[in-house]
């Protein structure tokens, strides 16, 4: 147990880094559009997240919404842009992958806690979690800094008209996904650093397989 701490520490890293991970794919804010024309966006301000986009209208722009309009995007839209299309792809993988690493680190902590002592039953499970940690926080860092590349940048979307968004906006900035994504990230890497530096403790009493 006392060569293990680095590897709890790891678990609740890898736990919190995970749940921000999940948190940030689902936040609509990726990217806050700032517009000019305020007639069916009411506030000036639109969200734009990897799986809709939302603003505030106070016309009937969709039915059942007064005030709220968001319209999903599809698989078959063609004008979601490079980076929307790796995010949802790559989040739905860094939240699998972040699973794995959770379930992996957990079976090898229980089996520490329990005095089980089989080193194929412990060490191997560490540095499993370890890779999946680093790889699920390897597929946040790509979709966020990507991006974030995009808004530092204002890059454009060709929105249909059914959208009711500007291809362009007047200005735009990183939104609340961005610096959560970025936090799990930084936990992810450290969670897997810390699994993977785990070493078995070789005594006289130790039983290997």
């Amino acid at each position: 147990v006392s060569t293990s701490h680095l590897q709890l520490a790891a678990f609740v890293l890898g736990t919190v880094g995970w749940i921000l991970c999940t948190i940030s794919m689902g936040i609509v804010d990726w990217r806050v559009w700032h517009v000019n024309n305020t007639t069916i966006i009411s506030s000036g301000i639109a969200w734009v997240g990897i799986w809709k986009v939302c603003f505030i209208s106070y016309l009937h722009v969709s039915p059942g919404y007064r005030e709220q309009f968001c319209h999903k995007f599809s698989g078959y839209d063609s004008f979601i842009p490079h980076e929307i299309y790796a995010a949802q792809g790559l989040m739905l993988i860094a939240m699998f992958t972040g699973l794995l690493g959770l379930a992996a680190t957990i079976f090898a902590l229980r089996n520490v806690y329990m005095g089980i002592t089989h080193k194929t039953l412990i060490a191997p499970f560490f540095l499993l979690g370890g890779f999946f940690y680093i790889f699920a926080g390897l597929c946040v860092l790509i979709p966020v800094s990507w991006n974030f590349y995009s808004v530092t940048h204002n890059q454009s979307i060709a929105f249909p008209p059914s959208y009711y968004m500007p291809s362009s906006p007047e200005a735009q900035e990183a939104g609340a996904a961005i610096p959560v994504g970025i936090v799990a990230v930084i936990l992810l890497l450290l969670s897997g650093t810390f699994s993977l530096s785990y070493r078995f403790p070789m005594t006289a009493n130790t039983i290997t397989k």
